[in-house]
């Protein structure tokens, strides 16, 4: 099966992950990161996900999940112990027409959870399709070596002046050649 890469904004959309223990957590940590609108049905949560929900940063229910926990949801990510009620997220979600990842379960995945780099707004996601997490975390941490908390100062430096070219009139051939001039150089240089 061939994937569709794709970098979603998820600022604002209603998200529901099913299960709130430690790997539950770490689902709902990343969708935190990206402004999700978090919403979490489980019967147990982890100390971190209820002082989540005592503050306010995302909606947690004490029980078990509902067919119609999926009512308005964008995406769930299923992160329980349960075979069978994963099978059950993902049959209905199917259902609904609404995104689902099942935990290390990637025939139950309409999406993966890649292994990412980030460099400020530089992200570089890497997946094996579900078919060796343990390799996408390897060269994570090789491309982490290679793209250096530098290239965080660098992207908004190339930001600002692609930002600044766009408000010149100029050829845009003209403006695509010093864009690709900028982005060619060494950002170790750059912030020397």
């Amino acid at each position: 099966m061939s994937l569709f890469p794709l970098f979603v904004k998820l600022d604002g959309r209603p998200c529901l992950v099913v299960g709130a223990g430690p790997v539950g957590e770490a689902k709902i940590t990343s969708l935190l990161r990206a402004g999700a609108n978090v919403r979490v049905v489980a019967p147990r949560a982890t100390r971190t996900v209820r002082a989540w929900a005592r503050a306010g940063r995302i909606s947690w229910e004490a029980r078990g999940f509902d067919p119609a926990d999926l009512d308005g949801a964008f995406l769930v990510v299923a992160a329980t112990s349960s075979a069978d009620l994963h099978e059950r997220v993902f049959r209905e979600a199917k259902r609904r027409g609404v995104l689902c990842n099942v935990v290390d379960d990637p025939e139950r995945c309409d999406f993966y959870y890649p292994a990412v780099v980030q460099r400020g707004p530089l992200q570089i996601a890497i997946s094996t399709g579900g078919l060796s997490p343990a390799l996408a975390q390897r060269l994570r941490r090789e491309l982490e070596q290679q793209f250096g908390p530098e290239y965080e100062a660098w992207m908004e430096q190339l930001g600002q002046a692609r930002q600044e070219l766009f408000t010149r009139v100029m050829d845009p051939e003209r403006r695509r050649r010093l864009l690709h001039r900028l982005a060619s150089r060494d950002p170790v240089k750059v912030q020397s």
